[in-house]
């Protein structure tokens, strides 16, 4: 991947894949330009897909620029989640397709996220058997992961990304004003995968994370966009390398392997993505050390370090073995029947790998079932401590109410979607703030935000 120079208001990056080479263009206000698009638009037609949280923010300002290159411009929103990434949904952007009789010269857009952009890139690979397609990512996750290096796809309910096709956008318009409307769930989910690329293959870019993670968290433009740039610059010189993953690609997807399963077993939409793969990282980290690869100091500083994100650093105790052998079985690097798994063999040094026994591997998983039902305490018990604080504290208007039963903890583990909470998001009287899965507590609040340290709870 090469820089190229940049524009007074952008910069741009560009990817050499071996179907195609296209640029990955960052700046504030992109959206606003129509000469950002209008290179990457061949015909007269183009289909934007966007969601319902993105499009009433996002949607008129580029169908605005999109309308002024000239093209007839139509659009699709689906509904926004995890879940809706699967055939049906890539029916009914196919069946626009057809309602506004597009052609291989028409285009597709996708405005959003990691969702929007598979999906979509999907359908593109799909219609009349191609068709251009540029990626716009509205979410640190899908600019610095999904939206770069061509995998589309939708999910299978037996397995998370099953269906699919490897196809490179056009282009990648990266508006970094659009991540001011981030939520922190959403910021964190992108910032467990940019601190994959330290660990897989960048141990410089690593120590970096561990001395700007709390700039990244308080969204500090200059430290977001240079840690956007280091990781789109790692993937494309892996995708540069490797376009659809017979090698050494596959080493991006440390922690999916568990991650996938905790989001398919868990169900699509419950764990965000970055979740998944944070506490799934820390369970290659720790594979890693029972193989004796890896010190275990690596997995002490990748815990502290994803947690200082407010990211989860263990599964979720009520995910049994069996569960996620079951969803690891059909995984994608699975083999005639053989599974490899993305390991390190040192910070910055990821290998694919078939090279261990199942006794490992079951052992890894169940040292956190273990530990659970030995010393919940160390799944929850700080996290008990910052939820007791802030029901003693009561918040900014004085009118938070909160209770916190232990008894009820096991009434509190299983199925339940998360959002944030802050001291002054009015709280109601709970019968269940106790320990959620992922580690992160739980109870009942009438708005979702954040509290102090970024701990978590249900949303009743």
């Amino acid at each position: 991947m090469t820089s190229v120079s940049p524009a007074e208001r952008t910069r741009v990056l560009e990817v050499k894949a071996e179907s195609r080479t296209y640029p990955i263009i960052f700046g504030d206000g992109l959206l606003g330009d129509p000469a950002n698009f209008s290179p990457y638009l061949p015909g007269d037609k183009v289909l934007v897909v966007t969601n319902e949280t993105v499009g009433p923010l996002y949607l008129s300002k580029l169908r605005e620029s999109l309308t002024a290159t000239g093209k007839n411009i139509f659009t699709i929103e689906l509904p926004d989640g995890e879940q809706y990434k699967s055939m049906e949904w890539l029916n009914a952007i196919l069946d626009k397709c057809m309602e506004h009789k597009l052609d291989r010269k028409s285009s597709l857009v996708a405005l959003g996220g990691g969702v929007v952009g598979d999906i979509t890139g999907f359908a593109a690979a799909c219609f009349v058997r191609g068709v251009p397609f540029i990626q716009v990512p509205t979410t640190l996750l899908a600019v610095v992961d999904s939206s770069v290096g061509g995998k589309t796809a939708v999910n299978h309910p037996k397995g998370k990304n099953m269906i699919g096709a490897f196809y490179q956008p056009r282009a990648v318009v990266v508006d970094t004003a659009v991540l001011s409307t981030l939520d922190d769930r959403q910021l964190a989910a992108g910032i467990a995968e940019i601190v994959k690329y330290g660990l897989i293959r960048d141990e410089p870019f690593f120590r970096w994370c561990e001395e700007n993670m709390d700039a990244m968290v308080a969204r500090d433009p200059a430290t977001l966009l240079y840690a956007m740039e280091r990781s789109c610059i790692n993937k494309a010189e892996v995708v540069e390398a490797d376009e659809k993953e017979g090698g050494v690609r596959a080493t991006l997807n440390l922690g999916h392997t568990f991650g996938h399963a905790i989001e398919a077993s868990m169900g699509y939409g419950q764990w965000l993505h970055g979740e998944a793969v944070a506490a799934g990282m820390v369970m290659a980290c720790e594979m890693s050390v029972r193989l004796g690869w890896l010190d275990e100091s690596v997995t002490k500083r990748t815990e502290k370090l994803l947690a200082r994100a407010s990211l989860p650093i263990r599964p979720p105790p009520s995910m049994a073995i069996e569960e996620f052998m079951t969803y690891m079985s059909v995984d994608k690097k699975v083999e005639s029947g053989v599974l490899k798994l993305i390991l390190l063999k040192g910070l910055g040094d990821a290998v694919v790998t078939a090279d261990f026994s199942k006794e490992i591997l079951y052992d890894t998983i169940m040292y956190y079932q273990d530990l659970f039902r030995e010393k919940p305490e160390e799944y929850d018990n700080y996290l008990i401590q910052n939820l007791e604080a802030v029901c003693k504290s009561g918040d900014q208007t004085g009118t938070t109410r909160c209770t916190y039963d232990k008894r009820s903890k096991q009434d509190c583990l299983s199925g339940w979607s998360i959002t944030r909470v802050t001291k002054s998001a009015n709280l109601i009287s709970s019968h269940c703030f106790g320990l959620g899965w992922a580690g992160r507590a739980m109870g009942m609040i009438k708005s979702p935000s954040k509290i102090g340290n970024g701990y978590w709870v249900k949303l009743g």
